[in-house]
């Protein structure tokens, strides 16, 4: 048992040839299988097939090859155990000192155009039995699952340090195989038409970009995606500026959902997750335009959003305000806009441009962690419910416009959340508050003299009639709401009092 040995079995083969010739320097025997094997013999390694190993042949259109005893005997054996070497030797059963193993490509096939039997035979069953077995193992075998990681332990055996590297080895092992498997179930979940919460909840969460710091500096924090997930902000690609922060994903996220709940052309801005202006009355500048007029001191430093392209003109308007943003997002951006902006003065790399799908209005899981777990809900999309209208006033077409608008921006501000409007403008936000009343305070002063005639939207109930009355004294003309409270009948009566028109969504829209 004195020969080492290393079986090399690998989807992606990028970089296996120089790896295993370094391990034949090292005084290593190769064992591999089917595609390994082929590649590395076209490299002038020299391999042992594995069936040589089991004394079977590979079999059932190869999904057989490596569960044999012989193979994960020579995994599992724990050479440091007398009795382990005992039965390993009467078994004829030689150790495995590394085993580099990466899987059968099932989420690039079921992230493509592919059948049910086509994902279902992209399930890797050896390999994830072979890692386990070395991982489990880590204090004799050396797992690899990262051709990146191949010069570490060729460096490391080199200098004969390689058991202070197999701890690490190991964790990033049992990390590639879970989430491997929770691709799958996430995946089978979806396919079975099941809720998605069954009593456990695999999320499949890949590293995209380590960030230099979380919400605040002595934070750390990194950006993971989902690779079954709708399209948004973690999938954008980025085209110009410095890396996205922490916070940066969390507002161009919030602007990113609002958006793409508004018309084409439409444009939002958000500072500290909550909208400060948006607007869809025209072109993508124009509505640029409109949106920062809402609140011009809060749009400094915010994230603007577009629902569209990005052309010459809304380039111009963004950087001829004297404004300056921390991102812009779109679904594309023309090359003279991403050249006016790029070469706008006081702004150089400091403003990132981010390309990025509109999500549909499928509904799809949202995560939220707490200390010591997460919460789980499906995302609040529309569900349709019809509108009644409650008041002895109907709204006109134009306040039914404008209640449209104030319904779809009300949902993506935190509550307790009032949003004023006028069709295709956001006036006013009062957003967080402890009181409802206070959220309409705030809205209020913010909308100004353009309060008189506007719509009023609150994410739910009034409790009290008082935020009618004080919305009345500032001129609005319409108000939707979800409805519900106890004192619904007083919440009627006073918008009747005032002449107001108040519509039920019969929906509520909590944003915590």
């Amino acid at each position: 048992m004195n020969t080492r040995r290393a079986l090399l079995s690998v989807t992606d083969k990028s970089g296996i040839a120089d790896f295993a010739q370094k391990l034949v320097g090292h005084g290593f025997e190769i064992l591999s299988t089917g595609g390994t094997a082929k590649a590395l013999r076209a490299a002038g390694i020299p391999v042992t097939d594995v069936s040589e190993v089991t004394g079977f042949p590979e079999m059932l259109e190869g999904r057989v090859k490596t569960l044999h005893p012989m193979v994960h005997g020579a995994l599992l054996g724990d050479t440091r155990s007398a009795d382990h070497r005992q039965q390993m030797e009467a078994a004829n059963i030689h150790p495995i000192e590394v085993l580099c193993v990466n899987l059968y490509a099932f989420e690039e096939t079921v992230t493509g155009p592919h059948t049910f039997a086509e994902a279902v035979e992209s399930i890797d069953i050896g390999g994830p039995a072979m890692i386990r077995a070395a991982s489990k193992n880590a204090a004799n075998v050396t797992v690899i699952v990262d051709p990146a990681d191949y010069d570490l332990v060729a460096e490391a055996l080199s200098a004969n340090s390689i058991d202070s590297l197999r701890t690490k080895l190991m964790a990033k092992a049992f990390r590639h195989t879970a989430y491997y498997d929770a691709v799958i179930a996430s995946y089978l979940t979806r396919i079975a038409g099941e809720d998605g919460l069954a009593e456990t909840f695999p999320l499949p969460l890949r590293r995209q970009q380590s960030m230099r710091y979380g919400e605040n500096s002595h934070q750390v924090a990194a950006l993971y995606t989902s690779p079954l997930s709708q399209p948004g902000v973690a999938g954008a690609k980025q085209l110009w500026g410095k890396a996205m922060s922490y916070n940066n994903y969390l507002d161009a996220d919030a602007a990113w959902e609002l958006v793409a709940d508004l018309p084409p052309n439409a444009c939002a801005i958000i500072k500290h997750g909550n909208p400060c202006g948006a607007a869809a009355v025209g072109s993508a500048a124009e509505n640029y335009d409109a949106a920062r007029a809402a609140d011009p001191i809060s749009a400094f430093g915010g994230i603007a959003a577009f629902h569209g392209i990005v052309d010459v003109h809304a380039a111009a308007a963004m950087t001829a305000k004297g404004n300056f943003l921390e991102v812009v997002i779109a679904t594309g951006f023309s090359p003279e806009a991403l050249e006016i902006i790029q070469n706008r003065s006081g702004w150089g790399q400091d403003v990132r441009l981010l390309e990025a799908q509109l999500p549909s209005d499928a509904v799809d899981w949202v995560v939220r962690g707490i200390r010591g777990g997460a919460l789980v809900q499906s995302s609040d999309e529309e569900p349709g419910h019809p509108w009644k209208t409650v008041s002895s006033v109907a709204p006109t077409p134009e306040q039914l416009a404008g209640l449209k608008f104030a319904w779809a921006m009300v949902k993506h501000v935190k509550s307790n959340a009032i949003v004023i409007t006028k069709p295709g403008r956001l006036l006013g936000v009062g957003a967080g508050q402890m009181n409802r009343v206070q959220s309409v305070r705030l809205a209020l002063e913010q909308a100004g003299e353009d309060a008189k005639g506007a719509c009023l939207a609150s994410d739910a109930f009034f409790p009290f009639p008082d935020s009618i009355a004080t919305a009345a004294e500032a001129g609005i003309a319409a108000i939707i709401q979800p409805g519900g409270s106890k004192k619904d009948e007083e919440v009627i009566a006073a918008a009747n009092e005032f002449g107001i028109s108040m519509v039920f969504s019969g929906v509520r829209h909590f944003r915590h």
